[in-house]
């Protein structure tokens, strides 16, 4: 590599030599770039305590296999730690030194072999990448413990690539099921403009969608010098959200200075959900931060006790390597001090501080999640070296088993990797799938003050990948503490939830998420809050007044109960006890000479068939049954038949008592036994009429539901309309033949011409039954029977007064005019 080499921070030699690449600072400054002379160096600042932590980590599991017998035995491991200061160009820098070493060179071919045989690293998705593009190359295996990106499981690209920490494939699946568990549907976000917080961001905005859940907006923040003014903005747009809860997919160092303008601008009462990256950084959950961030969700691996970790840390003494200046930096950041005091108010650092008297992210080994993925990922590399180098395999005694070879190629490493499968000391197993991940499982961290006072992360739930769906997510019932320390879950939603009863309308230009309630319509019901569309309710039933739930439907008859009903029947009993009256009383003025001109045989009859009219429309009330359906109809047509025919008969005997010239008591008239014979022939014709429609095709009961959509006409349906008009059109012609004989019969001389009363009533009746037609056609529901019981009511109180009334009233008030002499009215006749 032409330029300036660049020296690995912590190095140790080995038979084998393990690539480290981490965050180990956290600032960088970007020189100046004029393009004629030579750029200055990256300057990078500000130890990050945590990355130091990985970065002994790593040191720490290498000290431990070299110590172990039976993995790797007479097998040295040695080490090379870069800073990568959490940016792509130092992290490219990084790898070529990893790739060429420190030698310089000036050949036209780069060296057969690199300087590791595996990487661990990076701590960011995107240095993570930058490195794979010179390593995948030569095919170095890179084992990430901490670079999340979805992107690199993409096998094609990146064949070399594994890592010890789940995909945010399965991450930002995880993050839209818990915002959608708890009713979060209008969220806001904000990411690392880079490849982790882009594409991480991206599968959680899809994910989020199909659960049904909106985005407000979508912030990036970018860790650059200059980034003050866009991280301002981006605080004033989540501060004039509507939002409550903000998913928060940033990098470490993002997060950081989001936090600090967070503050500045006093951002509070927001519900934060992390990504795994800074959800158990524990240099955040301090006093300062508590007022913005307790209450915090998340996901994160699980955490773990790794033996030895800690006394390890506690060792940790720039007196390891006198002229490392990174040891000493790291005294001198952790304890304020400095080896070289110029100042007279610095403090002067002896060497001899205790870590133990310290508490920070370095020292602090109670959440050990990240730490462990370090580890797992140097046990990865040992065991896959050991398989390779077939230790243990060659027969001979176990420490001095291993088959070592000076030209191994790095991608027999890969090949070796991809087939590990171990269990730790902790119980843990480890082994890569076909795409180089682990498998994906997740604890659901909560931050909680304890008795203390301290933040502490409390697990308060899991998501497995593995499981089917539908039992990946799950809540172990542990108190969550919300926003502000908060025992109350908070609302974030863009409309509130419709209740039962209304539908929920989406807003033009608006997300799904953003609606209006709509009440649904009748017929229709939600009996759940937030429905999207109102359900139909089935054929006999019917939406309640809330539209909450179907009900059955009213079925609507002609009762007795009702007022209308009970009317009709009134007048039906009224009009059936008036015949029986004028049948009383003409019984008992049976041998008076009024009585015996009206053909008294003729008349009982005929009061007898009023009397059955008025008690055959009470078939018509009440509720529609087989029977009641078969009897009203055929009772209707064959009693206004007899009543028709009786009618018929009088006005013919009418018609010839007065055709003689001289009337006298020899004039011909028509014998009892021919009027018996008509009114029984004109009945018995109905009779066969009826008899045949209740054979082919009688009535029947029915639900019309088609009339009325909140309610159910019970009815009785005709069977055969056709027959049914057949049976009216018999009777109105009876009824025409009779009006037409009694019409012309109207002038006979007679001081009491019953023609004419017949006339008079057959007009009422034809009148009735005309107007019936349209009336009963057009009727709806009950209204449609009691037009046809008014109709019957009205022809026969019609028939009744028109016909038996004048008679009546001779017989009961004029007796003197009921004399054989006034019925012949011979003074009329001279």
């Amino acid at each position: 590599m032409l330029g300036s080499p660049e020296f690995p921070l912590l190095s140790r030699k080995g038979d084998i030599t393990i690539g480290g690449a981490f965050s180990i600072h956290s600032q960088i400054s970007k020189p100046s770039l004029f393009f004629t002379e030579t750029p200055e160096p990256l300057t990078c600042s500000r130890i990050n305590f945590r990355e130091f932590r990985f970065a002994q980590t790593m040191i720490f599991a290498i000290e431990e296999i070299n110590n172990s017998s039976s993995l790797l035995p007479n097998i040295t491991i040695g080490y090379k730690l870069f800073d990568t200061c959490g940016s792509t160009l130092p992290s490219t820098r990084a790898a070529m030194s990893l790739m060429n070493g420190q030698e310089r060179s000036t050949g036209k071919n780069c060296s057969s072999q690199s300087s590791v045989h595996a990487v661990i690293g990076a701590s960011e998705s995107s240095s993570t990448i930058v490195m794979l593009q010179v390593l995948g190359i030569f095919q170095v295996p890179v084992i990430s413990h901490f670079a999340t990106c979805a992107c690199l499981s993409n096998r094609k690209e990146y064949p070399s690539f594994f890592r010890t920490i789940p995909s945010d494939h399965y991450q930002s699946r995880a993050l839209a099921k818990l915002v959608k568990h708890f009713g979060w549907t209008w969220v806001g976000a904000v990411r690392s403009d880079n490849d982790y917080g882009n594409n991480g961001m991206a599968t959680f905005i899809k994910a989020a969608s199909q659960e049904g859940v909106c985005i407000e907006y979508s912030e990036a923040i970018s860790r650059t010098a200059d980034s003050s003014e866009q991280i301002a903005r981006v605080v004033k747009v989540i501060q004039s959200s509507s939002a409550r809860v903000l998913i928060a997919f940033l990098a470490q160092g993002e997060m950081d200075i989001l936090l600090e303008e967070t503050l500045k601008q006093n951002l509070t009462g927001l519900q934060w959900v992390g990504s795994e990256s800074w959800i158990t950084a524990g240099h955040l959950a301090n006093k300062r931060n508590s007022g913005i961030l307790m209450g915090s969700l998340g996901f994160t691996i699980r955490k773990t006790k790794i033996n030895g970790l800690q006394e390890f840390l506690l060792k940790v003494n720039p007196s390891q390597n006198p002229q490392n200046n990174l040891l000493r930096e790291f005294w001198e950041a952790t304890f304020g001090c400095s080896f070289q005091s110029s100042q007279p108010q610095q403090t002067q650092c002896s060497g001899y501080e205790r870590l133990q008297d310290i508490k920070n992210p370095f020292t602090d080994v109670s959440e050990l999640r990240i730490s462990n993925n370090v580890y797992k990922a140097v046990y990865a590399v040992a065991h896959a070296m050991h398989n390779m180098l077939k230790c243990g395999k060659s027969g001979e005694a176990m420490n001095q088993s291993c088959l070592w070879k000076d030209d191994f190629e790095s991608k027999q490493v890969v090949k070796y990797l991809q087939d590990v499968n171990f269990t730790l000391q902790s119980g843990e197993k480890q082994y890569f799938d076909g795409n180089g991940d682990p498998a994906a499982t997740y604890e659901l961290v909560n931050w909680q003050r304890n008795q203390a006072g301290d933040t502490v992360f409390v697990a308060v739930g899991s998501y497995d990948a593995s499981l089917p769906n539908g039992k990946q997510f799950t809540i172990n019932g542990i108190n969550i503490t919300w926003a502000k320390g908060s025992h109350k879950r908070p609302k974030s939603v863009c409309s509130e939830s419709c209740p039962p009863g209304f539908r929920q309308a989406v807003i033009k230009g608006k997300p799904i998420c953003c609606f209006s309630c709509i009440a649904c319509a009748a017929g229709e019901i939600s009996n759940s809050s937030s429905s999207a569309e109102c359900s139909l309710c089935p054929m006999e039933y019917w939406s309640n007044e809330d539209h909450s739930q179907c009900v059955p439907k009213i079925i609507e008859f002609l009762s007795y109960g009702e007022t209308m009903g009970a009317l009709l029947a009134a007048g039906s009993f009224f009009g059936a006890s008036l015949t029986l009256v004028v049948s009383c009383v003409f019984f008992h003025f049976r041998h008076t000479p009024l009585v015996k001109a009206s053909n008294a045989e003729l008349s009982f009859l005929l009061l007898l068939s009023l009397t059955l009219c008025f008690l055959c429309s009470l078939t018509f009330i009440g509720q529609p049954t087989g029977w009641s359906c078969m009897l009203r109809h055929t009772a209707f047509g064959i009693t206004f038949a007899l009543c028709m025919s009786c009618v018929l008969a009088k006005t013919i005997a009418v018609v010839n008592a007065f055709k003689a010239k001289r009337p006298s008591n020899t004039v011909p008239q028509c014998s009892a036994a021919i009027q018996r014979t008509s009114v029984l022939s004109c009945t018995l014709l109905q009779v066969l009429v009826c008899v045949l429609w209740l054979t082919l095709a009688p009535p029947y009961p029915h639900k019309n539901t088609a009339h009325a959509i909140d309610r159910i006409i019970l009815e009785c349906d005709l069977g055969s309309p056709i027959v049914f008009w057949v049976v009216l059109g018999y009777i109105g012609l009876l009824a025409g033949l009779c009006f037409v004989l009694a019409f012309l019969a109207r002038k006979l001389p007679d001081n009491f011409n019953e023609a004419k009363f017949i006339t008079f009533s057959m007009l009422i009746f034809c009148a009735v039954w005309v107007t019936f037609i349209p009336a009963y056609v057009s009727s709806p529901g009950k209204f449609t029977v009691a037009v046809e019981i008014f109709a019957i009511l009205a022809s026969s109180f019609g028939l009744l007064l028109c016909i038996f009334a004048p008679k009546c009233y001779i017989l009961l008030l004029k007796p003197e005019k009921n004399t054989k002499k006034q019925m012949l009215g011979r003074n009329q006749l001279r």
